[in-house]
């Protein structure tokens, strides 16, 4: 019995695309042509071979056409191929010449390895001089009438011969052998049966997922040897009788040093032993022989037919895998399917009648067709399998069926594939739309797939998947035709507009024509709801990473309404590009000092991971990871990293929710949950779906209005906690890691990171650890999850995001034991950010003797106000507070954006004895600290956690000061350490010098 394709995945290779790169190194570049001064004449005024020769490369797709040197003279020859790179000769000869006929020789004595081929008129006197015995010095002769199309089948037959062994041992590259010794037939054969090939290059090119792809799948075309003798002919055939497409011969030829009138039948009968498959073609121009080559079972072309040309084109095509596959009727010869590419052999092999396809599975056609399409890969596993390997034939169709979806989705990884709606289709893992830049963004999805099919992920660990959602990209030059197009810029740069109004302009506006068609495929083809997301030049850089400046919308599906679907798809583009010139956006350029229309946004429309549930959507756990974890509990490393998970979509973490914790080394030392009482304190309570109810969706400003904020609770009817809540039972005061129990929800993927359910932390680990290396820095990643199977019954972690973060470029070793509080404004052991901060004089804090949670929203206008003015006189400052900056829930602490404290150098969370949050790394707002080298102090004098002397900042005297805030400014500078690797850090009071003792750098 055979294996299932997903069995047979990990054994072999037969999924991986071929590497068509390796193929056809070897290339004529520079052609040294040696002919008369008339004909060099005729060449030049009439026939322009340069150009023929390049109009020919251009029309057949083909590239890198040579460069053709004239010389008509022995020494003006010699004198070129002295100075200049030689890789083949070409001699033309005339009857009166004989001075060309004679540099042949003395060429080859003094470069043997050069190949030289002689082109001639032929006639009479011509063919006795070369039937000559002093004349050997050729590689190939030639009979020359000015067709340019010869001169390419001469250079590409020298390719040929000089690429076959490497390409065919490399990939298994086919082969098409040609026996013939008539210099008149091979000589016309040749530039035909080449461009059988190149149309057939064409074919398959489609095959490609881009031009890049195109243009080397050419290179994986079948070759064309040329034997001239019986033992030539043999030699080829023992060689590459693995890779053959077939053999046309003629009849009459040398064998054995002596003219054989039957070495083309003594030919097919060897070939017909080894393989009755074989396709082999004799000609003659002696009709007789029509009925032996029939008793052979071999084709026969009459070389005094009329039509000779187009008959051996006909039986290349038909007999050698050319073209469409033709399912046929073994009882009528009729044609009952055809297929055009491997997508449409997937779809219409359910429709294949058993007698037609055991017919061409008997025949091995399917694999050889798939070999003259350069599909080597796949072809050998479909050659390596007989109908007897199954138990009926809706087995075999289901094989082949998912053995080609396995195939094309292998072959789109790692590949950015340019749009086509022709032929897009759920195969597609990444593709644009456009021909300007993908964004930050896309190209960190871009590099993620790469990592994935260069690390052979996809199935590294049991029952889990690791991919990419399936994306679209629009490139920034459609961003450009839609602000010039519209007249937009006045708008979007104007500093009197309101969000609101910039928004309102650019949903009036209209998209480039050029997308609506390509969009409306789209919103057709689309089965899941989509995230429209920004992806700008300046995104996710690898040195100021815009994360989450830009607005996200996230639309339902609508598959009863494509139309409807469309129009949502494009408001939502055009909403993504307003949101580039809202306030936030124009106050964090002017922090990251960047110019604004400098800014140029592409978008990516990528379908989003999850389930749904009635009326809303949302995955089973959403992330965030990191390869340096700032905040390590030992035995926990900083190099070990940090991950952060939540239940439901991934906005809830980046805005600062309740997320879960871990670091993927230790997915078992959890502090949230190591009691009951943590447990109910420290985890998730509430989550993010994406409301799918259409009458209360609309595209506006807020990109958030499409999602709902739902208690846990409100997913126990959707039947979706199963394997990542645990059981508080009260009676017992016991956090039971089963979701069966009676009791109260909580969220803790115990299962997950606990027991062996899925080994999830180990995936994280992994892609942190490839991440890390590949990028060459630490790195932060975004992924999510849902826990229902797929169709393999596997489940599936997609990955979202991958952008770097700041390395440690300093090695500090802050020396506690030197630290003198005296010395010092404030200590912490939990510090995030490395190095030291100096030039800093004034300090913005939080009164904590008047402080009121219930006021965090007030305070987010008083701290906005005073960073702008920061921020137009270029200086730093330490913003210290209570709770969690930047936290989207006014209770956790102080719920800032970025751009509202973007002025600061450093900030510390000080935690009051009746107010203290735990840190959170699960935002975009602690991705900006640490590129922007900001740092982070976390302190708690009243547990004696850390060091703060407020007592010494009350006594100063106040630049500005109300109720909740005081502003001191120093009128010497104060120096900061941070010391990453100890989580240490100190801030020293003004005028304190670095003691260098007290650190090494």
């Amino acid at each position: 019995m055979i294996p299932s394709v997903s069995d047979i995945y990990a054994q072999k290779d037969y999924f991986n695309e071929t590497s068509f790169s390796l193929l056809m190194r070897k290339r004529i570049y520079q052609i040294l042509l040696i002919s008369s001064v008339y004909d060099a004449f005729m060449l030049e005024e009439d026939g322009r071979i340069d150009e023929q020769i390049f109009y020919e490369y251009m029309s057949l797709n083909l590239r890198f056409p040579p460069r053709f040197i004239l010389a008509t003279s022995t020494d003006e020859a010699m004198d070129i191929l002295q100075e200049e790179s030689i890789n083949l000769i070409i001699c033309m000869l005339s009857a009166e010449e004989k001075e060309t006929i004679d540099i042949t020789g003395h060429i080859k004595d003094i470069y043997p390895d050069i190949p030289i081929v002689v082109l001639t008129p032929f006639s009479r006197e011509v063919s006795i001089r070369l039937e000559s015995t002093e004349f050997k010095s050729y590689d190939y002769l030639f009979s020359w009438l000015g067709n340019a199309d010869l001169l390419l089948a001469v250079i590409k037959l020298i390719e040929d011969r000089m690429n076959v062994e490497h390409d065919v041992e490399a990939v298994g590259v086919q082969t098409i052998i040609l026996v013939e010794d008539n210099i008149r037939f091979y000589s016309s054969y040749l530039p035909n049966m080449y461009k059988i090939i190149f149309k057939q290059s064409k074919s398959f090119m489609r095959e490609g997922l881009n031009e890049h792809q195109k243009m080397i799948r050419a290179r994986g075309r079948p070759k064309i040897l040329l034997a001239t003798n019986f033992e030539e002919a043999v030699e080829l055939y023992e060689k590459y009788k693995d890779n053959l497409l077939g053999i046309i011969s003629d009849i009459n030829y040398m064998r054995a040093g002596k003219r054989d009138k039957y070495a083309g039948f003594a030919l097919a009968e060897i070939i017909k032993k080894d393989s009755s498959l074989t396709p082999i073609l004799l000609q003659s121009s002696d009709p007789i022989n029509r009925a032996r080559s029939k008793l052979l079972r071999v084709g026969f072309l009459d070389k005094n037919s009329p039509k000779l040309t187009y008959e051996l084109r006909e039986f290349i095509k038909q007999y050698f895998a050319f073209g469409d596959f033709v399912f046929i009727d073994p009882e009528t010869g009729q044609a009952v399917e055809r297929a055009g590419s491997l997508r449409e052999l997937q779809e219409k092999i359910f429709q294949i009648p058993e007698a037609s396809l055991r017919y061409h599975i008997e025949r091995d056609h399917i694999s050889k067709w798939l070999r003259a399409r350069a599909l080597f890969s796949i072809a050998s596993l479909f050659k390596s399998f007989s109908v007897a390997d199954f138990s009926d034939f809706h087995e075999i169709k289901q094989f082949i069926f998912e053995a080609i979806s396995n195939f094309r989705m292998a072959k789109a990884r790692g590949v950015i594939s340019k749009f086509n709606r022709e032929t897009f289709d759920e195969y597609f893992t990444i593709s644009r739309i456009g021909e300007g830049s993908i964004g930050g963004k896309a190209r960190g999805l871009a590099f993620l797939d790469s990592l994935i099919k260069r690390n052979q992920l996809y199935h590294h660990f049991d029952k889990i998947d690791i991919t990419i959602p399936k994306t679209v990209v629009l490139g920034t030059d459609i961003f450009d035709e839609f602000m010039e197009s519209n007249n937009l810029y006045p708008i979007a740069l104007s500093e009197e507009l309101s969000d609101e109004e910039i928004f309102q302009s650019f949903i009036k506006a209209k998209l480039p024509n050029s997308v609506y068609e390509d969009l409306l495929t789209i919103a057709q083809l689309l089965s899941k709801p989509v995230a429209v997301r920004s992806s700008s030049l300046l995104e996710d850089s690898h040195y100021q990473p815009f994360a989450g400046i830009y607005n996200t919308y996230m639309i339902p599906n609508v598959v009863s309404d494509y139309h409807r679907m469309f129009k949502m798809l494009c408001d939502a583009i055009k909403a993504v590009y307003a949101s580039a010139y809202y306030a936030d956006s124009k106050a964090y350029m002017k922090a990251t000092s960047n110019m604004i229309d400098e800014e140029k946004m592409a978008i990516v429309i990528q379908e989003v991971c999850g389930s749904p549930y009635k009326y809303r959507y949302y995955p089973s756990l959403s992330g965030v990871a990191r390869s340096l974890n700032y905040y390590p509990i030992p035995p926990e490393k900083s190099e070990d990293g940090i991950a952060n998970i939540a239940f439901g979509l991934g906005k809830y973490i980046v805005d600062g929710g309740q997320s879960l914790r871990f670091s993927p080394k230790y997915p078992k030392r959890i502090l949230q949950t190591s009691s009951p009482a943590s447990a109910l304190r420290e985890t998730q309570k509430r989550f993010f779906a994406l409301n799918c109810n259409l009458s209360e969706f609309s595209i506006t400003s807020d990109d958030g209005g499409s999602l709902v904020d739902l208690k846990i609770k409100e997913a126990e009817g959707d039947n979706s906690l199963r394997l990542v809540a645990s059981t508080y039972d009260l009676q017992n005061n016991v956090l039971r890691d089963s979701y069966n129990a009676d009791g109260k929800k909580l969220i803790t993927f115990s299962q997950l990171l606990k027991h062996t359910t899925l080994p999830l932390a180990e995936v994280i680990r992994k892609i942190l650890v490839l991440g890390e290396e590949e990028m060459g820095k630490p790195i932060e990643i975004e992924f999510v999850m849902d826990l229902k199977t797929n169709k393999n019954d596997h489940y599936v972690f997609k990955l979202l995001q991958i952008r770097p973060i700041v390395s440690v470029t300093e090695t500090v070793h802050l020396k506690e034991s030197l630290i003198k509080r005296e010395e010092s404004l404030i200590i912490t052991k939990s510090a995030l950010g490395n190095g030291i901060i100096s030039g800093i004089k004034d300090v913005v804090y939080v009164k904590p003797q008047t402080f009121d949670k219930s006021r965090n929203s007030e305070l987010v206008v008083m701290i906005d106000k005073i960073n702008k003015k920061f921020l137009e006189s270029k200086e730093a400052y330490i913003l210290i507070g209570p709770g969690r900056w930047g936290s989207s829930d006014p209770w956790l602490g102080i719920p800032v954006k970025w751009p509202q404290i973007s002025g600061a150098r450093l900030i510390v969370e000080s935690g009051l004895e009746n107010y203290r949050i735990d840190a959170s790394q699960g935002t975009h707002f602690f991705q900006n600290l640490t590129s922007f080298k900001v740092g982070y102090f976390t302190i708690n004098p009243f547990m004696d956690d850390g060091f703060f002397d407020i007592d010494f900042l009350d006594k100063q005297e106040a630049v500005f000061e109300n109720d909740a805030i005081r502003h001191v400014r120093f009128k010497d500078e104060m120096n900061v350490i941070l010391d990453a690797k100890r989580n240490t850090g100190v801030v020293y009071k003004p005028g304190v010098e670095i003691d260098e003792n007290l650190i090494r750098m």
